[in-house]
């Protein structure tokens, strides 16, 4: 199976659209892709020309987690050998999920249909998750049996708070995007998926105009902050300031307000 069996890139100026583009299989995950999502998410990073990356999916459903047929791979024999194996295979696998926090582009989620298991752990590595109205959640590995394990009890409390998070996680049961909304897991909800989409490329575009270094440092501090606590976020954010300003963006900005125009920010 080739990237192209699992995913769609398209570039429209500074925006990266990444579709899941398994339709028929609704999109579930199969090891194809998450070993090729953080060699995407690497390249949109190091991509000058892609200040914003869309993800988004074909088909019905966004997607509904882990391939079965694909996971059968994680079923071993017992041994201390395949158990070392499956550790390590799990640590490859948050690794993916982790690409797109990692990815110091800010990524947008839009969501509609089925996101389950594994595709909220997906989104809850996305910076901001917008969704249509017949998005349905889960963390659905709580009712098969197994602890979710690639991102989800890491990262949602962050963004939902601890309430919200923990009925879900232990529950394993459906939301809604009302309910998403409600708790803040989405920050805005769509009438349909044509809306949907149209609303994130307002955002996209939005985003794509602002100073790109910027963006990315707030991404990188934001995240840096949640992992390292308030006063190492205080003291990052000091010493990152003190290297980056004044910067050309910056003075772009500044004389463009006062000749009472848009800015035009490059990344210097």
């Amino acid at each position: 199976m080739s990237r192209e069996d699992v995913f769609k890139i398209e570039k429209e100026g500074a925006i990266a659209w990444l579709t899941f583009n398994r339709p028929k299989e609704r999109n579930t995950m199969t090891f194809e892709f998450f070993d090729e999502l953080p060699k995407i998410m690497e390249e949109f990073d190091k991509d000058p020309e892609v200040r914003v990356v869309v993800i988004k999916a074909e088909g019905k459903s966004f997607t509904a987690g882990l391939d079965l047929m694909a996971a059968q791979e994680l079923l071993g024999d017992g041994s201390a050998r395949w158990r070392e194996w499956l550790r390590r295979r799990v640590s490859s696998l948050q690794d993916s999920m982790s690409s797109i926090e990692k990815c110091l582009k800010p990524v947008i989620a839009a969501i509609h249909g089925h996101c389950i298991g594994g595709g909220i752990d997906l989104t809850c590595a996305c910076d901001i998750r917008y969704a249509a109205k017949d998005a349905i959640f889960s963390i659905r590995e709580t009712r098969i049996g197994i602890i979710a394990d690639i991102g989800t009890l890491q990262r949602m409390p962050h963004i939902t708070g601890h309430g919200w998070f923990r009925e879900l996680a232990l529950t394993g049961r459906d939301f809604g995007g009302e309910e998403a909304l409600k708790m803040g897991f989405i920050t805005k909800l769509f009438d349909d998926q044509e809306s949907l989409y149209a609303g994130v490329r307002e955002l996209a575009e939005e985003l794509a105009k602002l100073p790109p270094l910027t963006v990315q440092g707030v991404k990188e501090v934001i995240n840096y902050s949640r992992d390292n606590g308030v006063y190492a976020g205080l003291d990052y954010i000091a010493q990152k300031n003190a290297a980056a300003v004044p910067s050309e963006d910056l003075m772009e900005a500044v004389t463009a307000m006062w000749e009472k125009r848009e800015p035009i920010f490059k990344g210097n």
